[in-house]
């Protein structure tokens, strides 16, 4: 074909892809390769907006994990319950398949997570599939197939679907050789975990997306997220999962880090409002696209002081895991999440005193903290 009427039809194209309204000045315009995944240049696309007057269709994946089942009803409340579908490989629990929509999606089946999207007509997606770092540490080839592999598969769905997507980073993304107090959103990261590297990759591939297609990606680092009613998930974080039920239950607790180990946490109430804010904010009110955000920060001690506060006999010894140990070590012992606070508002309720007293109020005996590294 000549090359002056091969860009005669790519001119063309171009301008009937304008004409029907989808983008707009200082959107960058996608131009779509050869690869299977994706639509073909010359398909015709119908053209939509969303209105903030629209409620969004939701998608969770990795649903059953630490923060999906939360989020979820959190989001339910917010938008409707038919409105946020929860997803995972595992069969959920009884309470979780009837408390709203709950669908197979294996984000390593790329046809899957296509037909998933088209079918409900998603607009939002949140990402939480992910090896956490201890047992990422222990399986690494698992967390490279679900934590890179995967990823890939929802950046190719979000951006061909036009998805608004979030996916949570980590304290866990920076490493030894960042500043660790505070820790600000831009700096050194070397992590040295598969689930480390694996977000620093999630965050730079966002960026990329959102610079190349014009995918609006948002992404949040997390610090430990402490929530009374979900299990760990083989974080590093894990000291301050069993404390409060083990205070409770015996009114001892051993802890496998040092007492001096200072880090980062949240309450989960403060994270899913956080997770929501972000991805509610206005995109020009976002200077970038991975923020820190934080609440307080504490050692083993400091927790171990304040629910004696509460449970006078309580009694905490030490018995260090070196791997643990070393990664904790590796991570920030506070966030600078000045960034978060300047452009969309960030303001966390809870610090250590109010997340003891919720803690240890919550009913019953299985007391559990869950947190996202």
């Amino acid at each position: 074909m000549p090359v002056t009427r091969m860009l005669q039809q790519v001119a063309g194209q171009m301008l009937g892809r304008l004409a029907c309204g989808c983008w707009t000045a200082g959107q960058p315009l996608r131009f779509l390769g050869t690869s299977p995944r994706q639509i073909p240049a010359d398909a015709n696309f119908h053209c939509a907006s969303f209105s903030g007057t629209d409620q969004p269709r939701v998608l969770i994946t990795g649903g059953l994990g630490q923060l999906g089942v939360g989020l979820a009803n959190f989001l339910r409340k917010r938008f409707g319950k038919d409105n946020v579908i929860l997803s995972d490989i595992r069969k959920p629990p009884d309470h979780i398949f009837h408390s709203g929509p709950f669908i197979y999606s294996d984000i390593l089946d790329y046809k899957n997570l296509r037909e998933i999207v088209v079918n409900n007509r998603v607009t939002w997606l949140f990402h939480y599939s992910a090896l956490l770092s201890a047992v990422g540490e222990a399986n690494v080839s698992l967390a490279r197939a679900v934590n890179i592999t995967g990823l890939h598969n929802i950046l190719d769905v979000a951006a061909e679907h036009n998805l608004r997507l979030f996916v949570p980073s980590t304290i866990g993304a920076f490493g030894p050789t960042s500043p660790r107090n505070p820790t600000p959103d831009l700096c050194v990261q070397r992590p040295r975990t598969i689930y480390g590297v694996s977000k620093v990759h999630a965050e730079l591939m966002g960026e990329y997306y959102h610079y190349r297609y014009g995918l609006d990606f948002r992404c949040l680092r997390y610090p430990g997220i402490i929530s009374a009613d979900s299990q760990p998930g083989g974080g590093t974080t894990d000291y301050a999962v069993q404390i409060f039920h083990d205070a409770l239950k015996n009114g001892k607790f051993e802890c496998n880090l040092k007492p001096s180990t200072r880090l980062p946490m949240m309450y989960i109430d403060d994270c899913l409002r956080a997770t929501l804010e972000v991805m509610e904010a206005p995109a020009d009110s976002l200077s970038m696209r991975t923020y820190n955000v934080n609440a307080m920060s504490f050692t083993p001690e400091d927790l171990a002081q304040e629910v004696l506060k509460h449970v006078p006999e309580f009694q905490i010894t030490y018995n260090v895991d070196s791997v643990r140990q070393a990664i904790a070590d590796s991570w920030p012992m506070n966030f600078d999440d000045s960034n978060a606070r300047k452009d969309w508002g960030w303001k966390h309720d809870f610090d250590l005193p109010e997340l003891v007293t919720t803690m240890l109020n919550f009913h019953g005996s299985d007391t559990r903290v869950a947190q996202a590294n």
